[in-house]
């Protein structure tokens, strides 16, 4: 851990295995605390993909970001996991999430369920894991009796009072809302604060780690500069001033971008940070000027 904060990697890109096992030795050197390994038709299948690198590394956390739930049958679902959890020595995250890409689905040969459905079968699929890890007949046994942590991430009201209950981490997704099944737009830092006040008014007493994933990363001398770069890629949706105070977006030099860290965290709450791997060299310096 840097500091008050956590930092993962999410791995994106399937390559060969010597690739790969590069590419995680690179994440823990660079000094990240979690790797983690996405959930789409096209990369890495996940739960081979942390295997290989628990073998390879001896000290990040390995986690799931995120399943996508509904392509999974529970009880199936509960032995990759378990599994995982025993072959990685406990250092398994599990991230789950209710599904969005309907090409995906379709791709699949699956119908697409709506976004009820495909919240009911995350619900299940919870239930049903808690059931098998408190179960000792269960094959094989989780490292920890209640199962690895948890990570839940959506934006929904549905997927949040979920995540209030049952998470140990909450992912928000920094995505603006959309139809079901339409291309993800980003949320304005009031759209994020928003959500970030929702699931605290349903977490009473409980605790959880507030989760982001970083959408752009320009490590940069002249912020100005960068932001005006985003500006551009947005193409009007947000503006430069807009863009400052996401923290989806992280430009500028690394103690400037250590500052806004610590400014979300007292604006949002956020300790842990998941950037995506073609990010993970650039955002490095931002570990050292943390420490």
């Amino acid at each position: 851990m840097t500091g008050d904060f956590r930092f993962g990697v999410n791995m994106v890109v399937p390559d060969t295995r010597a690739a790969w096992v590069e590419k995680c030795r690179r994440v823990e050197d660079l000094g990240y605390d979690v790797l983690s390994a996405a959930d789409h038709l096209g990369m890495a299948p996940p739960f081979p993909a942390l295997v290989l690198a628990g073998e390879v590394t001896s000290r990040v956390k390995l986690n799931t970001f995120v399943l996508n739930t509904p392509f999974y049958n529970p009880v199936l679902l509960a032995r990759d996991v378990t599994g995982t959890d025993q072959f990685t020595g406990g250092r398994l995250e599990l991230g789950l999430g209710a599904g969005y890409v309907k090409e995906e689905f379709e791709a699949a040969g699956m119908p697409f369920p709506s976004g009820r459905e495909r919240v009911d079968h995350l619900e299940r699929t919870i239930a049903e894991l808690k059931r098998l890890y408190a179960d000792p007949e269960h094959k094989p046994a989780p490292v920890r009796p209640g199962g690895p942590p948890l990570l839940l991430a959506g934006r929904g009201d549905r997927i949040l009072t979920l995540a209030a209950e049952h998470a140990d981490i909450i992912g928000f997704t920094g995505t603006a809302k959309t139809p079901d099944g339409a291309a993800l737009v980003p949320a304005t830092a009031e759209d994020i604060e928003e959500r970030v006040r929702f699931v605290r008014s349903k977490l009473g007493d409980r605790t959880a780690e507030f989760n982001l994933l970083v959408h752009f990363v320009h490590i940069a001398d002249d912020r100005k500069a960068a932001l005006s770069q985003f500006e551009d890629t947005f193409q009007g949706l947000l503006t430069a001033a807009q863009l400052a105070e996401l923290p989806t977006v992280l430009a500028g030099t690394p103690a400037e971008v250590a500052e806004q860290l610590h400014a979300h965290r007292e604006r949002f709450g956020l300790t842990y940070y998941t950037v995506l791997e073609h990010n993970m060299d650039q955002f490095a310096p931002v570990l050292e000027a943390l420490r």
